[in-house]
């Protein structure tokens, strides 16, 4: 059994070494509560109760804290992975939830699994999600701002190996901040989250980048293909480069590799594999 979460990339506090400890020490937290949590409960599960717990911290870009896009609105997505069932669903441009990794989680047993917008809230509100308001007094004064341009590059994820062999990925972002309104990012869609009965995969870093390099489902598919995950993630990231594209990545395969690659080292993240470890 083992796990690997992320916590985006550190712009924020890059000048700032109390939050980098913070949130270093935040995701040793979650890594250890979901390791716990693992011992009882498959990779889907594991996935949902970590990622909400690291969309409750106001340390993270996701969930509570997330950032205010241009019309003064906070808007979510998130997305979830089942690899041995091939399922995927997602939830894009959210309002007003406590934890839309949540919502995701709900919407794998229909077969309209990926809602936008007032469909994903209406859907939510039906389901017994009520509101809740994520901006917190920080975002507020950032949009009033106009939002450092450094501040743009969080989003949370978790991957998970079960002790039944199972993979799963989720992630879950609160945006860039000040995009044009219901812009759509990587974290609800196939090239931000994907998982199969081989491998699993979350990204985090610029959305269209990651998208544009169908970044973890080409990853996926390459470790399906015989790729070692760690060749995949460097193969991917190498075509990144033709266009300077910025991502982080975590992933774990079938045969338990646990790997981690960011094109510029500032992605957080903490892995469990018989210890915590916790890197910048």
């Amino acid at each position: 059994m083992k796990l690997i979460i992320h916590g985006g990339f550190f712009s924020e506090s890059a000048t700032n070494q109390e939050t980098k400890r913070a949130k270093q020490h935040a995701l040793s937290e979650v890594a250890e509560l979901a390791q716990q949590y693992l011992q009882d409960h498959n990779a889907v599960e594991t996935v949902v109760y970590a990622i909400s717990l690291l969309e409750d911290n106001a340390l993270f870009n996701a969930g509570l804290g997330s950032q205010i896009q241009s019309d003064g609105k906070v808007r979510l997505s998130a997305s979830l992975m089942d690899g041995k069932k091939q399922c995927f669903s997602g939830v894009i441009n959210i309002e007003d939830v406590k934890n839309p990794i949540q919502v995701a989680e709900k919407l794998l047993s229909y077969d309209d699994r990926v809602l936008s917008g007032s469909g994903a809230l209406a859907f939510a509100r039906k389901n017994g999600f009520d509101f809740y308001d994520p901006i917190i007094p920080q975002r507020r004064t950032e949009y009033q701002e106009k939002i450092n341009q450094q501040n743009r590059l969080g989003t949370v994820g978790c991957v998970v190996l079960d002790r039944f062999g199972d993979l799963a990925a989720g992630t879950s972002t609160g945006g860039k901040g000040f995009e044009i309104p219901c812009r759509v990012s990587d974290s609800a869609t196939v090239a931000g989250n994907f998982a199969n009965s081989f491998a699993a995969i979350s990204c985090t870093g610029v959305g269209e980048d990651i998208v544009n390099a169908a970044l973890a489902a080409k990853i996926v598919t390459r470790v399906t293909d015989g790729f070692k995950l760690s060749d995949a993630c460097e193969k991917s990231f190498m075509e990144m480069k033709e266009f300077d594209g910025f991502a982080g990545v975590i992933g774990i395969s079938k045969d338990g590799e646990i790997y981690h690659l960011d094109s510029h080292p500032n992605m957080v993240w903490a892995s469990y594999d018989d210890k915590i470890y916790v890197f910048d």
